[in-house]
């Protein structure tokens, strides 16, 4: 039964800290801060799962576009082309 019992005592002590934290303006609006947090870490997760997601559609999307091409695969592009230029020697 201690164990009840220091189980009591810390869960009414933890009331009132949270009792004596709401009065406090300060802390109140650290609170609030913190939810505000936890709820656009949320979000954002919650967006992250739908960008996943769309990757995998167009993982599936581009293969079907390469088995549409005749498995050519696309070309890197690699900026401007340069072309080698011939010497010609000089006439004699």
């Amino acid at each position: 039964m201690t164990t009840k019992n220091a189980l009591d005592r810390l869960a009414n002590l933890g009331e009132e800290v949270i009792g004596k934290a709401s009065q406090n303006p300060n802390l109140s609006r650290l609170v609030q801060g913190a939810m505000q947090l936890k709820d656009r870490v949320d979000d954002l997760s919650k967006r992250v799962r739908g960008l996943e997601a769309m990757e995998k559609r167009m993982k599936q999307l581009e293969s079907r576009v390469a088995k549409l091409e005749g498995g050519a695969k696309p070309r890197a592009s690699s900026g401007t082309k340069t072309k080698s230029a011939t010497k010609k020697s000089p006439p004699s």
